[in-house]
């Protein structure tokens, strides 16, 4: 089975996902794994585990994104995960103007999209607060997985983690432990606190308004979107695929090389 296709890899600091994607836009095979500890062997995994088509195929060009791009030698090019993120939730939505929430292991992206290119973002500096991070660590603290913590929340009432720091987010978490609050009540707290620190991180961005569109990891837990769009006072949507957003414009761009 010859043909044109392009082959996104977006090796981020939790999981890789890669996107094998035709000339048509037909995705044909897509992946998702941990990245372990040594980004280059997972890249090494990836180009093992590719079906034979992407194998053998007349003409197959691959694009590297994410926190270990670098690490993927067989890349004809890398690309920021910012314009990766933008392009993919572009072809993901079916729009080429959309503001993007990204919600990654490590950090947090905000991007405004017009026209299929990238007019502003914002994005995390060296802190983990509003990223997966910072949801496996309370998780962590609560005895249960990140999926656990999400489900817990949507049971729980009103309660508030003042600090937007990890650090001291922990310290109030462990408080509220010891007074014998819930655990359904600081699982709202935590997932309320990753949605007030996006907000607070938009700020850098000018006003927008129309829906945003959640794109990363966190994509999957229903409640996630809810308190981001209390936080915002706009929609949320997503979609499942959405996790794979960096992917999917990594292997856009793929297709145009």
């Amino acid at each position: 089975m010859s043909g044109t296709y392009g082959v996104g890899i977006d090796i981020g600091s939790t999981c890789a996902k890669t996107v094998g994607m035709s000339a048509d836009g037909e995705i044909i095979w897509r992946d998702l794994r941990p990245t372990g500890w040594s980004s280059v062997e997972t890249a090494e995994a990836i180009r093992k585990d590719l079906p034979d088509v992407l194998k053998e195929g007349s003409s197959v060009r691959f694009v590297a994104t994410g926190y270990g791009r670098v690490s993927v030698p067989y890349a004809d090019k890398c690309v920021t995960e910012i314009s990766c993120h933008a392009k993919g939730a572009a072809f993901i939505f079916g729009t080429d103007t959309l503001e993007v929430i990204d919600i990654g292991g490590q950090d947090t992206k905000l991007i405004s999209v017009a026209k299929g290119g990238v007019l502003e973002f914002a994005m995390n500096d060296k802190c983990s607060a509003g990223t997966g991070r910072f949801l496996e660590v309370m998780a962590n603290l609560l005895s249960v997985t990140p999926s656990g913590l999400c489900s817990m929340a949507e049971k729980g009432s009103e309660t508030r983690i003042s600090s937007l720091c990890t650090v001291f987010a922990e310290s109030e978490v462990i408080n509220l432990i010891g007074r014998g609050t819930p655990r359904e009540n600081i699982a709202w707290a935590v997932v309320d606190s990753i949605a007030q620190k996006v907000k607070t991180q938009a700020g850098k961005l000018g006003p927008g308004e129309g829906p945003l569109y959640l794109t990363g990891g966190l994509c999957d837990f229903p409640f996630v979107r809810l308190r981001l769009g209390k936080a915002f006072g706009r929609e949320v949507l997503t979609r499942p695929e959405a996790r794979f957003a960096g992917a999917y414009g990594a292997a856009v761009y793929a297709l145009a090389l």
